[in-house]
């Protein structure tokens, strides 16, 4: 496939201005939102075959919140582009200044496997609304959920507006050789460091969305039975594969045994005694993924779970304790239905363990003590924080979602994934009748009258 001459299309499509109109914008996001209508029962059918997720939890996890992007962009898209008036100094009276938000040109984007709908949509809707065009990579690693999907994007889009390409790794690799306005990646940082080198190639605007180790944080005052209630359903959602998942536990010593206790209990309520029985319990995506989760299983002691069968895929929700703290599992992001509890006996020494560790995509405390909370928020930096549950401040578009150093950089949702797709254009107009000379030389103001005067004149 020529794929430079697909982007060549596609560049000469938004230099006709075509793409720019907020009525052809809308228009596209509600014919996006009708085509999701009429695919779901296919793309329901491949998510389920991909990653063995029920209409239940595709419906939670990538139609609702691909639809609420929509909805988000239709309602607030006038608002956001329009222009931003900003102060202007004396020196240049009278003008007038703002800011224009500007669409890049033609955005490609590289979906995961493991939400593989909402999280390349998502972005989508944002270069959409921000007036691109699009080249869509689905992940391979989710086969038929990447065919349904090219099929969704080639009956609904003109090639040269937005397409969706098919392959695999070496498909992925070509299409970074080529020259983008803008590229956003969610994925692992391994990858995310290989397409952030081919950006540099073109000096191309990059969003990474990746992945870390997100820690909860347990506090001897919180509510221990919701604790586990949620940080069980936020681990285990989509068979732990889920990038900001809770990675491991850290619970104040005391609380432990209590916590645990109480995470098998909710385990026992979500899913029963057999979990692969559970309607609602996902599949490993992989043998490559499986294999090497099941590796974790030796880092500590099993204390609920721990039971795999490989001609499914299955691996059941399974919590470790006795994790040593050089050990695969409390080292590497986990990605999976296993989750480490480790014990502290003060904040100063959980705060020390993730001192040690990379900037996590999410932060969880369960505490409720203020004074705790702005504490370890401001001793830990991550992508983003949730206090007294997981996961939920990702949801809908009110608050931006993206990573910090090792957990990726950039950031999308509602207007943030709209300023992620586009160049924030400054722009000056200056009236013709007043010319003021004493800045052109020769000049005839003393050193000490023309800091005065400009000190007045820039302001600030």
């Amino acid at each position: 496939m020529n794929f430079a001459a697909m982007v060549d299309r596609q560049r000469a499509f938004f230099q006709t201005g075509a793409t720019r109109g907020l009525e052809f914008r809308r228009e596209q996001l509600r014919i996006l939102s009708n085509a999701l209508a009429r695919h779901e029962s296919r793309l329901l059918t491949a998510l389920h075959a991909d990653l063995r997720k029920s209409p239940f939890q595709a419906c939670a996890s990538e139609f609702a919140p691909l639809q609420a992007e929509i909805r988000g962009a239709l309602k607030n898209l006038f608002r956001w582009a329009a222009p931003v008036r900003r102060r202007t100094p004396w020196l240049v009276a009278p003008a007038h200044g703002w800011v224009q938000p500007e669409p890049f040109g033609v955005a490609l984007i590289l979906g995961p496997w493991n939400y593989p709908l909402q999280l390349l949509l998502a972005p989508t809707v944002s270069a959409i609304a921000a007036g691109n065009c699009a080249i869509l990579k689905p992940s391979e690693l989710a086969p038929h959920t990447a065919a349904a999907l090219v099929a969704l994007v080639r009956e609904t889009f003109a090639e040269h507006y937005i397409s969706a390409i098919p392959g695999g790794a070496d498909v992925a690799e070509a299409l970074l050789r080529e020259h983008f306005d803008k590229i956003f990646f969610t994925g692992s940082a391994p990858i995310g460091r290989a397409v952030m080198a081919a950006a540099a190639r073109h000096l191309t605007p990059l969003t990474l969305e990746l992945g870390g180790k997100c820690p909860a944080i347990v506090c001897a005052d919180a509510d221990v039975a919701q604790a586990a209630r949620r940080i069980a359903w936020g681990k285990f959602l989509n068979a732990g594969q889920t990038c900001v998942a809770p990675d491991f536990v850290l619970v104040q010593r005391k609380l432990r045994e209590a916590l645990v206790t109480a995470l098998k209990k909710s385990l026992r309520e979500f899913y029963g005694e057999n979990a692969s029985l559970s309607p609602d319990y996902g599949r490993i995506v992989n043998a490559h993924h499986f294999q090497r989760l099941v590796r974790y299983l030796r880092d500590g002691k099993i204390r609920h779970g721990g039971e795999y069968d490989a001609n499914d895929l299955f691996l059941a929700p399974t919590i470790l304790t006795d994790v040593a703290t050089g050990s695969p599992a409390l080292q590497e992001e986990i990605f999976g239905p296993i989750l480490p509890v480790v014990a502290f006996e003060n904040l100063d020494e959980a705060l020390a363990m993730l001192r040690e560790k990379p900037s996590p995509l999410a932060l969880y405390i369960f505490t409720r003590d203020r004074a705790v909370e702005t504490r370890v928020q401001a001793e830990i930096p991550s992508g983003g924080v949730c206090v007294n549950d997981v996961i939920s401040q990702m949801l809908g578009t009110g608050l931006p979602f993206g990573g910090l150093g090792e957990s990726g950089f950039g950031a999308y949702h509602g207007r943030t994934g709209f300023e992620a797709f586009g160049h924030l254009r400054a722009i000056l107009r200056r009236a013709t009748w007043l010319d003021l000379p004493f800045r052109y030389p020769p000049q005839k103001l003393s050193l000490a009258a023309l800091k005065r005067t400009l000190r007045f004149l820039l302001g600030d």
